[in-house]
């Protein structure tokens, strides 16, 4: 797609075609089935991921470089404001529907934390601390709990939307580094990228019900909830893998599509179809 900055996490907007996608010092937006670049949002210093709350017409991005994120039009892509978040080190972000807030996984010190923003407003509304400094994906059950990925710990922990109490730790072995992260409303199941081996956990239990074996080097995870695919990439092979969920507890490794080294993260959009 050529361009000035490297890359990280990338977000498919439901539908539409457009994918937005990191670069270091902006956000680039494109047409996803021409590769065309089609809009971009500047200054985001060091900027890792994009979420999009659709039902507020608006879009939020974490800035690293200024421990800021931006809150844009979704429409436009016009900026709106900057919004500061003062426990720094910002990576990953998602949007909760249950709550209506955008939901940030900070690598904080001494800690890492949660934060969660009003999507509406942009104000900051809470902020909790983990376990672990490396805190990666987050994803809603779309009632009122949120699962964290801790790749230091090799753990998931629970917490309440709302209060952002955290209700439980999960250990994931035999998962090593857990990043992306998804959640399968029909089934009630948590997929978590891992490096070489991923898991799905039971939240009813919180236990470890089925591994799946993929590639080394994992950033993020995509799920295609009605095709009942999760695509796992992996940057130092060089491949994504492609698993079929054949039941709650399991799950078939249907193909391996090659990539090239580096590629780590993944998007789904789940009304095209397409990652």
């Amino acid at each position: 797609i050529g361009g000035e900055g490297g890359t990280d996490y990338l977000t498919a907007e439901p539908g539409t075609g457009r994918v937005f996608v990191s670069r270091g010092t902006h956000v680039m937006v494109i047409d996803g089935a021409t590769g065309k670049v089609i809009g971009d949002i500047p200054d985001t210093p060091r900027t890792h991921g994009i979420a999009l709350a659709s039902s507020s017409n608006h879009g939020f991005t974490t800035n690293a470089g200024d421990s800021t994120v931006t809150m844009f039009d979704l429409k436009t892509l016009a900026p709106i404001k900057k919004i500061k978040v003062t426990a720094g080190g910002l990576d990953g972000i998602m949007y909760d529907d249950f709550s209506d807030r955008v939901i940030l996984t900070n690598h904080s010190r001494p800690i890492g934390t949660v934060v969660a923003i009003d999507a509406k407003t942009g104000d900051v509304v809470g902020t909790a601390e983990l376990e672990d400094n490396a805190p990666e994906g987050a994803a809603s059950d779309g009632r009122g709990k949120i699962f964290v990925n801790n790749e230091g710990k090799n753990t998931i922990q629970v917490l309440d939307d709302k209060s952002l109490k955290v209700l439980a730790s999960w250990p994931l072995a035999p998962c090593d580094g857990p990043t992306g992260i998804a959640y399968d409303r029909a089934t009630n199941r948590i997929f978590s990228g891992c490096g070489k081996t991923s898991v799905v956990v039971d939240p009813s239990s919180g236990k470890v019900v089925a591994t799946i074996a993929n590639g080394d080097g994992v950033d993020a995870l995509g799920w295609d909830a009605s095709q009942k695919l999760i695509y796992i990439p992996a940057g130092r092979d060089g491949n994504v893998t492609v698993v079929r969920q054949d039941s709650p507890d399991k799950y078939t490794v249907i193909s391996t599509v090659a990539t090239m080294r580096g590629a780590k993260t993944i998007a789904v959009d789940p009304v095209k179809h397409v990652a």
